[in-house]
């Protein structure tokens, strides 16, 4: 865990003859059983992980991967540092977080280009509540505080005129309990994602007012690109582990070209009964309407990199000032080298 430099060995010569992952084919990962967090895995905003582990790509690495679920990217992200998982699928803009704080966290595959957050209002205060800066003093449900669905609905509340903190932020979870907390009127808001989101606007419940999931409600917005979720970990974990980090990085890449083909039929045919919360239909067109959302290089843009920083800026004072070399916060390596 104390070696610094990622070129080692016979991977070295690999990379430098530009062999990629192929040199590694023969190699056995450092760690062949790796412990992965992430905050919601039934949530779109993860498919890739879901269909990663499904669909057998991760096996076809030679890796067996456990996954723990958390409440919300925030745990994960504290798992991560606390060392009880390997790496994670989280919000991207938990590297930039990290790295400001000393901690050498890095993305190393771009899962989705566009948030897929939707914020809404419950339908029957939707004549009161019409936009962000209706929401002071208001209840708002979110995955968990701290998570991507709290940044983005606190950095919309700024643009509205808001402080970030002039809403209660509540953690709903990811599933049916989000679901009953909206229609139970325990939250006045929702910023939550599919399939959440498909099953309360299916139902009646809420009335949409910030739309992330496609590039134009994206650029509404933040104004340009924002990327969402990735798949991170230590720089320590990456440089004792190329092999492994290939491999699961490889696995990754699998299930976004998968994902560029498929139909939305296929993907709720390989995802977990349960995740339909009872409707396969509405599953199905949740997922029509998250597709676009997903990276199409597996790559975080330099435009996207100052996007979230920028937005990270205006929400939190402690980083305000803040000087980080964004350049630190994703290695392309292993996506500009996967085996797909």
């Amino acid at each position: 865990m104390k070696r610094r430099t990622f070129l080692i060995g016979t991977g070295a010569a690999a990379l430098a003859a530009g062999a990629g992952s192929r040199a590694f084919a023969q190699e056995k990962p450092e760690k062949s059983k790796v412990t992965l967090g992430v905050g919601g895995k039934p949530l779109l905003y993860y498919l890739p992980l879901t269909i990663a582990e499904r669909r057998g790509f991760f096996k076809e690495e030679g890796l067996d991967v456990e996954i723990n679920d958390f409440g919300g990217g925030a745990k994960s992200l504290q798992a991560l540092i606390g060392g009880s998982v390997d790496v994670v699928t989280g919000a991207y803009e938990h590297t930039i977080r990290m790295q400001a704080k000393g901690q050498d966290v890095r993305a190393i595959t771009e899962l989705g280009r566009f948030p897929a957050i939707v914020i809404a209002v419950k339908k029957d205060k939707a004549d009161k509540i019409k936009s962000a800066a209706d929401f002071k003093g208001l209840k708002i449900g979110v995955t968990a505080p701290g998570s991507s669905t709290a940044l983005t609905t606190q950095y919309a509340m700024v643009k509205a005129g808001l402080k970030p903190t002039d809403a209660a932020f509540i953690g709903v979870g990811s599933g049916a309990s989000a679901v009953a907390a909206m229609q139970k009127g325990e939250i006045d808001v929702i910023s939550h994602l599919d399939p959440v989101i498909a099953k309360l606007e299916s139902d009646g419940d809420i009335t949409v007012l910030i739309d992330t999931r496609t590039e134009a409600g994206t650029r509404s917005l933040f104004g340009g690109s924002n990327p969402a979720a990735t798949f991170y970990t230590k720089k320590d974990f990456i440089d004792a582990n190329p092999v492994t980090t290939q491999r699961l990085v490889n696995a990754f890449m699998k299930s976004l070209k998968w994902l560029q083909t498929a139909k939305p039929e296929d993907v709720a045919d390989t995802v977990p009964p349960e995740y339909h919360l009872g409707d396969k239909p509405l599953y199905i067109k949740a997922v029509q309407n998250s597709l676009e959302s997903y990276s199409r290089n597996g790559i975080v843009s330099p435009e996207g990199m100052n996007s979230v920083m920028d937005m990270l800026k205006q929400l939190d004072p402690e980083l305000r000032d803040a000087k980080v070399d964004l350049t630190t916060t994703f290695d392309d390596r292993f996506v500009k080298k996967a085996s797909i």
